[in-house]
């Protein structure tokens, strides 16, 4: 549906050595990242990890203590906001009120005099399929409907680079999914490129092409969704995009294929692909819903791996699934994850069990397993208010 006004291709962004110091403390230590032109871009991590910071700069809301940051190829460093070919859908919308849907569309054309502001608003509304709605004022809206009131603002312009500050943020679960899924469809379209930043993994692994995660100021680890959920390579990751069961113990064994490790008395095999270390003292893992539960000592095949006797300790019904929280001696927690084909868990706390799961489904991490994992609490108390309204006025500002 991308027609005329849309047609123009997104470009790529490239951050070169980019660092941010604020008083007290580094928010970015060093950075190079290089988001390729068209591509749906998802910066993920939690509060404090440098990524909305990373989204200030490329707005020219922050300026970098160090490094460039490149536009389609351009140096955009010292422009002002405005001046650069970016717009910004931000989770409070930021909707002026007394002004109609079309209105709100057509307001930055008509601040930079761009000619014929009404058909291209209407264009850019049908669009986000709201343009019967065009003489409604945002009150009138629901929350989905003022979110893409926000989106058309910004695509009206013809961004070469649209940014997404936790733009689902304030919406209810049920329709946070449904518009992930039309964002998704509308960067298709438009071809713009789009740079997300979010704290939601189910978000972020919804709509990206690639995704990186990010902690205390830097990349951990980028790549497709389903690479990085498959094989994370550090702990972190491990633990922020989804659940995972983690082993620590020592490499007892190798073969062309796989290694085994020693995890308190238990050999556990890892094929070689899909470990980052291969020697020494290493952790390896498994996502809670490759595990098979089991009531009664399996007899397991060299296909798969095997630990227990365990005690279920929690049992937590989800709908689709029901997680077990299962302790074995001198191993610890482990957590299963296992779909509800019948009624009722298959076991009741206090049940006698074993896990198990297919080789190929384990992964080892690059983690040195005697440092503790880098994660850092928020220590960026900027007031999310006042960088929206900051956002806001560069709106207002000319050209």
């Amino acid at each position: 549906m991308a027609s005329g006004t849309f047609a123009e291709s997104g470009a790529d962004l490239e951050l070169v050595g980019i660092q941010k110091r604020f008083p007290g403390f580094t928010a970015i230590e060093h950075l190079d990242l290089t988001i390729p032109a068209g591509s749906f871009f998802a910066l993920l991590g939690p509060s404090g990890c440098g990524k909305t910071t990373t989204l200030r700069l490329v707005a020219g809301l922050e300026d970098p203590s160090a490094g460039r940051i490149l536009i389609g190829g351009k140096d955009v460093t010292g422009q002002k906001p405005y001046q650069r070919p970016v717009n910004t859908v931000f989770q409070s919308y930021a909707l002026f009120p007394h002004m109609t849907v079309l209105e709100n569309v057509a307001f930055g054309l008509r601040r930079r005099k761009i000619g014929d502001p009404v058909a291209k608003a209407h264009e850019a509304l049908r669009l986000v399929e709201l343009d019967h709605l065009a003489s409604r004022r945002p009150v009138q809206l629901s929350g989905g409907q003022q979110q893409r009131v926000a989106l058309a603002r910004a695509l009206v312009n013809r961004p070469a680079l649209l940014l997404l500050d936790e733009p689902l943020g304030a919406l209810d679960l049920k329709l946070r999914r449904q518009m992930q899924l039309e964002l998704k469809t509308i960067q298709e379209e438009v071809g713009l490129t789009f740079l997300h930043v979010t704290h939601d993994q189910e978000e972020a692994m919804t709509m990206a092409d690639t995704v990186a995660v990010m902690n205390k100021g830097q990349i951990e680890q980028m790549g497709a969704p389903e690479q990085l959920y498959e094989l994370p390579k550090t702990t972190f990751v491990a633990n922020f995009l989804g659940q995972s069961n983690l082993f620590v113990g020592p490499v007892v064994g190798n073969t062309s294929t796989s290694i085994a490790v020693d995890v308190a008395g238990t050999r556990i095999v890892v094929p070689t692909a899909r470990a980052h270390r291969h020697a020494g003292e290493i952790t390896v893992g498994v996502r809670p819903e490759k595990l098979s539960l089991h009531t009664e000592a399996p007899v397991i095949d060299s296909g798969r791996n095997l630990l227990g006797p365990g005690r279920v300790v929690d049992v937590s019904f989800s709908g689709v699934s029901t997680q077990y929280l299962v302790e074995v001696a001198g191993v610890g927690s482990v957590i299963v994850f296992a779909q509800n084909m019948a009624f009722g868990p298959v076991a009741h706390e206090g049940a006698e069990v074993w896990v198990s799961w297919n080789i190929d489904h384990g992964f080892g991490l690059d983690d040195d397993p005697a440092e503790t994992p880098r994660f850092e609490p928020d220590t960026d108390t900027k007031s999310i208010a006042a960088d929206r309204r900051e956002a806001l006025r560069t709106e207002l500002e000319e050209v």
